[in-house]
């Protein structure tokens, strides 16, 4: 397995080997020491997430208060779709910076959010299945979203995809609305979030 950290500082991109024969294709898209060794600590598992979205669906963008906030990993089961991490941490040099990486299946890869980015995906074709492991369960109140759509984001969904948006994310506040209104994490909070993991990683 591979891994590059993307532009936005604590998000990783991890391109596993894929193994092909005569019965299909074998992958590991998730790798304990390779993520710990890239992250500097194991991922927590409290929840799995599966979801299935027809073309020019967009799920996002979501984040969740910081601490604990929410990491997740994710990687396309099926399908494909075009991964976006944003940077949402007030007070980070890449803050309102995005980066993006397409996962499908014909060349498998997964992405690392952390804790205080935004995470989004436009499915690219019907039954796209994207999968996230869950640092923290759902946690009602703790979560919320900025408008994917936000011109002051412009993030690079494509043109020839007509939007698919929920109710939610449809009605979610711009970038500049959510901070005004102190919703986005702190980056020196997100940054003590992560210290601790690893100190707790090295004592375990």
């Amino acid at each position: 397995m591979r891994v590059q950290e993307l532009s936005i500082d604590g998000a990783f991109e991890f391109i596993p080997t894929k193994f092909p024969d005569q019965r299909g294709s074998f992958t590991a898209p998730y790798q304990e020491d390779v993520f710990a060794e890239a992250v500097g600590y194991p991922l927590r598992l409290a929840q799995a997430n599966n979801s299935v979205s027809r073309r020019g669906v967009i799920r996002g963008l979501h984040f969740a208060d910081v601490p604990p906030g929410q990491s997740k990993y994710v990687y396309c089961a099926q399908g494909s779709a075009l991964d976006v991490v944003v940077d949402l941490r007030v007070g980070s040099p890449t803050f309102g910076k995005f980066d993006t990486v397409r996962l499908d299946t014909e060349s498998p890869r997964a992405v690392f959010i952390p804790e205080g980015l935004g995470h989004a995906f436009l499915a690219l074709e019907d039954d796209t299945v994207v999968s996230y492991l869950c640092s923290t369960g759902y946690r009602p109140g703790h979560e919320h979203g900025v408008n994917p759509l936000d011109p002051e984001l412009g993030l690079p969904w494509p043109a020839d995809v007509p939007p698919v948006l929920s109710e939610k994310d449809e009605q979610a506040p711009s970038l500049s609305e959510a901070k005004s209104t102190g919703l986005l994490p702190d980056y020196q909070e997100c940054l003590a979030r992560y210290a601790s993991l690893r100190a707790e990683a090295n004592q375990s």
